[in-house]
């Protein structure tokens, strides 16, 4: 068993869910601020922050359970690590943008280029040793 390589998804399950946790708390706080109790109300920064959420919620999943499978079927916790810092920081620096009323428009694009990047890198290590253990 893949103990090291597991153990680097572990490491980012726990970090993202804390990303996740905080853009949770943040919509929470804003939608208190806003006074909007369902939906978005047509706020633009109740929109706006819920997008963010909801984005987190598209990428983080599937690219851990991507890495999990990974792991389990050999990739080296190097490479886990490398597209688990990509996933954090990516997701860190996106929820920042949708979090913040006015924020630097690089952060969205960093944000997504790095998870995107994790996310591609995550299924394609899943895929190649997907394939590769049944010998194909």
């Amino acid at each position: 068993m893949n103990v090291l390589g597991l153990a680097a998804v572990a490491i980012y399950a726990g970090l993202n869910s804390f990303v996740l946790i905080w853009l949770a708390v943040q919509t929470g706080l804003i939608r208190q601020r806003e006074k909007v109790f369902m939906g978005d109300g047509g706020n633009p920064r109740m929109i706006r922050v819920m997008r963010g959420h909801a984005n987190a919620i598209e990428f983080i999943p599937i690219t851990l359970i991507s890495m999990t499978l990974a792991a389990l079927l050999g990739t080296s916790a190097l490479i886990l690590h490398v597209l688990g810092i990509m996933l954090t920081l990516g997701r860190v620096l996106h929820g920042l943008h949708f979090t913040a009323a006015d924020a630097p428009a690089w952060q969205r694009s960093a944000g997504t280029g790095l998870s995107f990047l994790a996310m591609v890198g995550a299924a394609l290590a899943a895929l190649i040793h997907g394939v590769m253990a049944l010998g194909v």
